[in-house]
């Protein structure tokens, strides 16, 4: 029988609706799975024992009235730290933010959680500014990969990656301005979907900036999609509500009509692992092997856009850190300091906007290269879970985000992308793959990631710890 905690949004509905579970037994096996896993890996910010309790009750009583609010009544969720959960703190990362107040209201990620009656278990960890593809943090330390403790998650939705592999419950939220669900996503073995920007309502926007669920499966995020997609008037970039209904007709997508482009390199930042090369041709074989067309073609990313967008958000940071007094600023991860004031110091307004008209120009080249193409498939990162005390891939403050060419992209680009588990290294570390679509294509970039979840080869257990 599978444990409490290795259930999914989908099994638990069910199980509701059957009665044969209750949404207060559930709360408390994962909680004391939590309790057996947080000394080890550290993925929690809080958790919110008695709210998940008293949340789940009123779940219970819901379902047993037959009055559920959703189908994801009374089933676990976990929120990245960032998203503004009322009454909790939320110090983005940093110490330095440590004594900040509480906040006074949930954001529209948080909210829509609480309309559909999902118990919120607590608040998932993340590296300073969420600006590290990594779980090393000044206030909340190191986050560990459940698959290997060594390991680091990547980032910056660090703790929702850990949470999600470890079996804090099946739902969790995390946000992406880069990479940073898909990601953690590849290092830990999950499913995540950054949406299209607008998609699911956030707030405070930013060019780029979404939120996305991080799974174990691609229906699970489909369910939680229902929820989150609903809208926020808080987000002025927000999308027009549909009437898609994600779950249904996951299953329908045919390979033999499809038309995909394959990237395995792009030729820019960090060298493709030969593993990582493999899964994504794997991923792609597979496909072609269902009937579909697959066509390799070149990068289009450029190391000026990339060193672009570095600059871009160098700039960005360097401001916030120098509206900082004194104090605080000694409280920042000392990494963050050296990389966003090491030449963004002395950028003056004409270089900055250098650095945007990279990202601009990185945008039209990502819509430019994947609209010949149904879909386009690569690796999500282009290496394995490095060092798990590690800043970034090599430490190095000046150069901190050379692993990020395959997924940032598209954030400037606003496509939905996805990553999920293809297989497994020699050493049996987690190897994602990247579904990215047309902008406003989640639905299609959901189904064929379902796809290729059938279509992949047999995964390993979910890690015991």
């Amino acid at each position: 029988m599978t444990a409490l905690h290795n259930l999914t949004a989908a099994e638990l509905g069910r199980a509701y609706a059957e009665r044969s579970v209750s949404p207060v037994e559930v709360a408390q096996a994962v909680l004391a799975r939590m309790d057996a896993c947080e000394p080890r890996i550290n993925a929690m910010f809080r958790i919110d024992r008695d709210g998940a309790i008293a949340q789940a009750r009123a779940a219970e009583s819901r379902w047993r009235a037959v009055r559920p609010l959703s189908p994801l009544d009374g089933v676990p969720v976990t929120i990245k730290e960032n998203i503004h959960t009322r009454g909790d703190p939320a110090p983005i990362g940093t110490a330095a933010n440590a004594d900040l107040p509480p906040a006074a209201e949930d954001a529209p990620p948080a909210a829509r959680c609480r309309d559909a009656g999902c118990v919120i278990l607590g608040k998932t960890t993340m590296p300073d500014y969420g600006m590290l593809s990594s779980g090393l943090s000044s206030i909340h330390g190191v986050t560990r990969n459940p698959w290997r403790l060594d390991r680091n998650t990547s980032g910056s939705s660090s703790g929702a990656g850990a949470a999600a592999a470890a079996g804090y419950g099946p739902l969790h939220i995390g946000t992406d301005i880069g990479g940073s669900v898909r990601l953690p996503a590849t290092h830990c073995g999950i499913f995540a979907l950054k949406p299209s920007l607008g998609r699911i309502p956030v707030y405070p926007p930013f060019m780029g900036r979404v939120a996305g669920p991080m799974t174990r499966s691609v229906e699970d995020a489909t369910l939680l999609l229902n929820a989150l997609t609903r809208p926020d008037a808080r987000d002025f970039m927000s999308l027009p509500e549909t009437s898609a209904d994600y779950p249904s007709g996951l299953d329908s997508m045919q390979a033999k009509s499809l038309r995909i482009g394959l990237l395995p390199d792009m030729r820019v930042g960090m060298a493709v692992h030969p593993e990582v090369r493999a899964a994504a041709h794997a991923a792609a074989q597979a496909l072609a092997r269902a009937g579909a067309k697959i066509e390799e073609i070149a990068s289009f990313l450029t190391a000026e856009m990339l060193d672009g967008m570095s600059r871009f958000f160098e700039a960005r940071s360097c401001n916030d850190f120098n509206a900082l007094t004194p104090e605080r600023r000694a409280r920042v991860l000392p990494f963050i300091t050296e990389w966003c004031t090491w030449r963004a110091n002395k950028f003056t307004g004409a270089e900055v906007m250098a650095a945007y008209t990279q990202v601009m120009l990185m945008r039209e080249a990502a819509v430019k290269a994947c609209q010949p193409y149904d879909f386009v498939i690569s690796p999500t990162s282009p290496i394995l879970p490095y060092e798990a005390e590690l800043a970034c891939p090599g430490n190095d403050p000046h150069d901190a985000l050379p692993h990020i060419a395959f997924t940032v992209a598209y954030n400037m680009s606003e496509q939905p992308a996805a990553s999920f588990n293809w297989t497994f290294s020699a050493d049996g570390l987690p190897i994602g793959v990247q579904v990215i679509g047309r902008r406003f294509d989640d639905l299609g970039v959901l189904r064929l990631s379902r796809l290729l979840e059938k279509l992949r080869p047999a995964q390993k257990a979910w890690p015991e710890l």
